[in-house]
This record gives structure tokens, sequence and C-alpha cells, in this order.
């Protein structure tokens, strides 16, 4: 980094004004290009497993988060949590908590896919 730093202030160094205002110049066009944004990497297709009959809470969490792995479970922390919570707290029926957490990652999964849509 050092020698490539030297090499440019050895150019500059050689350089008349106007060429030195037209190499600043260039160097803002090529930062600036920095945040240009790339065509983003498409989004995987969720790899869904098959739901087992007699399936727990904390078991549906793990098939989703692998079947959803490109999501950022972070993100669905506050969710995935409250319908734990509902489940073991208030004892909601399993079957309604991962119908409802199944829902979840896909709606995460859909914002992910088509953030405008």
């Amino acid at each position: 980094m050092v020698n490539k730093r030297n090499e440019l202030l050895a150019h500059w160094d050689c350089l008349g004004e106007s060429d030195r205002d037209t190499l600043v110049r260039f160097a803002a066009f090529l930062r600036a290009g920095e945040g240009v944004e790339k065509t983003p990497a498409p989004i995987p297709e969720p790899r869904h497993e098959p739901r087992p009959e007699s399936e727990t809470v904390v078991g549906a969490i793990k098939r989703l988060s692998r079947a959803y792995a490109m999501l950022d479970r972070r993100r669905m922390l506050n969710e995935t949590a409250s319908l734990m919570g509902q489940h073991v707290m208030q004892g909601r029926d399993v079957v309604e908590v991962i119908d409802e957490l199944e829902r979840v990652f896909e709606r995460h999964y859909r914002n992910l896919a088509d953030p405008d849509g």
C-alpha cells in the first residue's frame, strides 16, 4: 500500500496544476463509485423439511431456521420469543404457535426477497 501511495505521489509531483486538478476529480469519481449499488446476489429458496407430527415449538424453530438459513434470526427474535412465551407461559396450543412461526418465517423471507413488495 505504501509503495502505491509513493508511486502516486511521484506522479503527482510530475504533473502540472491542471493535471493535478484532473487527478483529484478522477480520484473523487472513483471514490464515489464505491457506494454504487451492485446487483445483489439472488436470495436462495427456502429448503423446507417435512413437519413432524409431534413437533415441539423449539423443534419447529430449529427446523424453520434450517429451512430459512438466509434470514437473520436476530431480526425475528422478538416475534419467536413472544410465540414461545405464549406457548410455555400462557399455554397456547403448540400447533397454533408452530403455524404462526411458519407465517413469521415466511413473511421475513418475502420481505428479504422483495423488500419493496
